[in-house]
């Protein structure tokens, strides 16, 4: 055989295939990647545990106790409950919170989705705007309700120096018992709907445009698309918005502590602002906690009942 022969045998040879590692390998392998994957997640887990599961066992128990800190606990039973259901701010804080989701829900879930269809339609300027309305978000919670305290203020705010500048009656907004919970929705809506908008805005680039040029084909006008197509297909992202809205307003406290500080007259006391006062001002924890676990059990209830009717309402669509 020749030596250029010889090299072109060489150069065609097929190349000898690894053996399979031993079985016993590659189980060990196997047990080295799933506890290195296990211990990434330790460290999330335990500080889920330590700070949410943990915190929350540790209220339902002092819920039944008389606790101070520096003192021993001592077992009441349902006591701290009656005397929450007795304190005369209980009944205004649930009133005032239930009033405060549902304006939340006729203006803050409304207008998000408003602003996802109009930054949706538009053609030029897209990153600005999207900018722009996600903004308020990463402003600090604090800061913004400072901010809009300013704003809200009935001499020198710019609020009412607008309304001078038109020649319009201005307003007590957060000073007045009647506007003071109205003028706090108005605050949570603008801080808070950056988010949403873009959770819609993702929710509506991905419905297929075929739908929108069949429905254009068979003569419907824009909100005949939005009733038909868009609302339809976006279904399933706002039922779930819609209950995290409600968890969310239901808690709400920032803006009553920094704006107004519960009042006018009590006319923004909120399940958690009383949580804080029973807890920072009274020093009754087992107060608070027992007016905790009621909130939690209200919305634990309400997210049950509001899931299963959703879900039996996607099975029979």
């Amino acid at each position: 055989m020749t030596k250029t022969a010889e090299r072109q045998r060489t150069a065609t040879a097929v190349p000898p295939v690894p053996a399979p590692a031993p079985a016993g390998d590659r189980r060990r392998r196997r047990l080295i990647d799933q506890v290195r994957a296990y211990a990434f997640l330790l460290g999330g887990l335990l500080c889920f545990v330590l700070f949410s599961w943990y915190p929350a066992i540790r209220a339902v128990v002092i819920a039944f106790q008389k606790y101070t800190p520096g003192s021993p606990p001592q077992w009441v039973g349902t006591a701290n409950f009656t005397r929450v259901w007795h304190d005369p701010d209980f009944a205004a804080a649930w009133r005032n919170t239930l009033y405060f989701t549902l304006l939340a829900l006729l203006i803050g879930f409304a207008v998000p989705f408003l602003l996802a269809l109009v930054l949706n339609e538009l053609r030029h300027a897209k990153a600005f705007f999207r900018v722009v309305v996600y903004l308020p978000v990463m402003i600090p919670p604090v800061v913004s309700a400072l901010l809009w305290k300013w704003f809200y203020d009935p001499g020198a705010g710019l609020a009412n120096e607008a309304l001078r500048f038109v020649h319009l009656p201005t307003s007590n907004w957060s000073n007045g018992t009647d506007t003071a919970l109205v003028s706090l929705v108005i605050v949570a809506t603008w801080a808070n709907m950056g988010g949403t908008v873009l959770v819609y805005l993702a929710a509506l680039q991905s419905i297929p445009g075929e739908l929108y040029e069949a429905a254009e084909l068979d003569g419907a006008n824009l909100l005949q698309r939005i009733r038909h197509v868009t609302i339809p297909q976006t279904r399933f992202v706002i039922m779930m918005l819609m209950l995290l809205q409600i968890i969310a307003t239901m808690q709400v406290f920032t803006e009553p502590f920094v704006i107004t500080g519960g009042g006018p007259e009590s006319a923004t006391v909120t399940v958690l602002y009383l949580i804080y006062k029973y807890a920072f001002l009274y020093n009754d924890f087992g107060g608070a906690c027992a007016l905790s676990v009621m909130l939690l059990l209200l919305l634990g209830a309400f997210s049950a009942v509001y899931l299963r009717l959703t879900r039996s309402e996607g099975d029979t669509a």
